[in-house]
């Protein structure tokens, strides 16, 4: 998964003022919006209190993220009963599908954009012919990367350093794997279409059945339990894509049937190449944007990896519980984004400006509470992943130093995602690369190396660069050049 783009600054800009009752829980409890949001809200988030709309969009968001989490764990935690080749084999294959999650999270981007700026115009039409194309370039890019994985799985194996063992044990899996990646991006594109048309309770849904079919059917084809056939690691890639397959034909069902936000019916599915380009030219650079960030992790790795296995183990585990505390954060990211594009399509920038200023205080008082927990307990935090002092030691110190940043981070990764919900995926694209590569890196070897710093020194470029993003993030974001973007 590409990094978190967080962070903003102590100067960040009081928000702008908004409609009365705005920046609380409106006119309800948070419990009121929760049953709304679970439920899935008939309101037009082009109208009405902000605040609350903000909610209605993100507490499904924060689910949804949270269930995908929990199959990670589940997934890993029967795979590595089989033994390390078995482990090997879907973590090399995992590195491979790197590539397939950057381009389903780029292509998402773009379609998340279009179909919310069309569904602020309530353009319905618009926003479903948006939808059939996003789907049939994903199908295109899944058809090309299935062949090539189906075909070349053994020799890509190799490529990534596999032993003779691990490709005999994992080239069935790794073809499962890849050549089913269709379930994958598709799955990522109908639900940026359901985010994008403002129902988030639907794309919550679907995921939620993908990964219960997954978790329920990966031991039972593992291990052959009751009728099942026992396919060992295979099964973990047999389970995975029925699990996501049903939740892409679950989605697509959702899309054709009368009365849900977007609606598509037979002549939309006519190829619009113009529509296709456009979204092609959002996608495109989104997808570089989450390129640029995922390898920026990578960079930091090597630098650490230079200390030890034991800084390696402690930079690992504190960038994990960092991850996952930041999930819900990604689901007030993902809707302030969705409410910028409906806003704008709607005609109305200020509202679009005023969501993403409560978006991102609902973010930092969140983040800021949980970094004060890591703060003040970051070692019997650490303490439960490993008892070996060193990594401790190593881990401690690095979700110390992130942990500090947190209050800031809250306003980057909202206004990145704004952005994005914009149209503008060019500015938080050049805004990582800026932050991560020209700076966060080469301060990195910097502090570690020449000035004697070791690890801190990488945890503490981390903290800057993402502090440095959210400085630039407020500044490009108070412009204003977001507002005239056309999608």
């Amino acid at each position: 998964m590409s990094s978190p783009t967080e962070a903003a600054t102590a100067a960040a800009p009081a928000p702008a003022p908004d409609a009365p009752g705005a920046a609380s829980l409106d006119d309800a409890s948070l419990w009121g919006a929760a049953r709304e949001a679970l439920r899935g809200s008939p309101r037009d988030y082009t109208q009405g209190p902000i605040g609350r709309a903000v909610l209605v969009l993100a507490i499904p968001m924060v689910l949804e993220m949270l269930m995908e989490s929990i199959f990670v764990v589940c997934d890993v935690f029967f795979v590595g009963k089989l033994g390390s080749d078995a482990v090997a084999t879907v973590g090399l294959t995992e590195s491979m599908l790197a590539i397939v999650y950057t381009l389903a999270m780029g292509l998402s981007i773009g379609v998340t954009a279009t179909v919310a700026r069309r569904t602020g115009e309530h353009d319905l039409e618009g926003a479903a012919r948006a939808a059939v194309q996003g789907l049939a370039l994903g199908a295109v890019v899944s058809l090309v990367l299935g062949v090539a994985g189906v075909v070349y799985a053994p020799q890509l194996l190799a490529l990534m350093g596999a032993d003779a063992a691990v490709i005999e044990t994992g080239s069935t899996f790794t073809r499962v794997m890849l050549g089913g990646n269709a379930s994958i991006l598709l799955l990522f594109l109908v639900n940026a279409i359901f985010r994008g048309a403002g129902d988030p309770a639907l794309s919550m849904r679907t995921l939620w059945l993908a990964n219960a079919i997954n978790i329920a059917l990966g031991p039972c084809l593992i291990f052959g339990l009751g009728p099942f056939p026992e396919l060992g690691v295979t099964g973990a890639a047999v389970a995975t894509t029925i699990g996501r397959g049903t939740g892409v034909l679950y989605g697509l069902s959702r899309l054709v049937r009368r009365g849900g936000r977007v609606h598509v019916r037979r002549h939309h599915l006519a190829p619009d190449p113009a529509l296709m380009l456009r979204l092609l030219r959002l996608s495109g650079s989104g997808t570089l944007q989450v390129l640029i960030g995922t390898a920026s992790w990578i960079g930091l790795v090597r630098i650490i990896a230079n200390f030890g296995s034991e800084a390696l183990a402690g930079y690992t585990i504190a960038i994990r519980i960092v991850l996952f505390a930041l999930l819900p954060c990604w689901g007030l990211s993902n809707a302030a984004a969705t409410m910028v594009g409906q806003a704008l399509g709607a005609r109305d920038p200020g509202r679009a400006e005023r969501a993403v200023w409560i978006a991102a205080r609902y973010n930092m008082v969140f983040l800021g509470l949980v970094g004060l927990v890591f703060l003040l307990g970051a070692s019997p935090i650490v303490a439960a992943f490993t008892s070996d002092p060193a990594v401790l030691a190593y881990g401690a110190d690095g979700l110390r130093v992130v942990a500090a940043g947190f209050v800031f981070y809250a306003y980057g990764m909202v206004l990145a995602q704004s952005f994005n919900g914009a149209g503008d995926t060019w500015t938080p694209t050049l805004l990582n690369l800026v932050c991560f590569w020209l700076f966060e890196i080469p301060l990195a070897w910097a502090l570690s190396f020449p000035l004697g710093m070791g690890p801190h020194g990488a945890f503490l470029a981390i903290t800057a660069a993402f502090s440095l993003f959210a400085l630039l993030a407020v500044l490009m974001f108070r412009r204003g050049t977001w507002k005239a973007k056309v999608v």
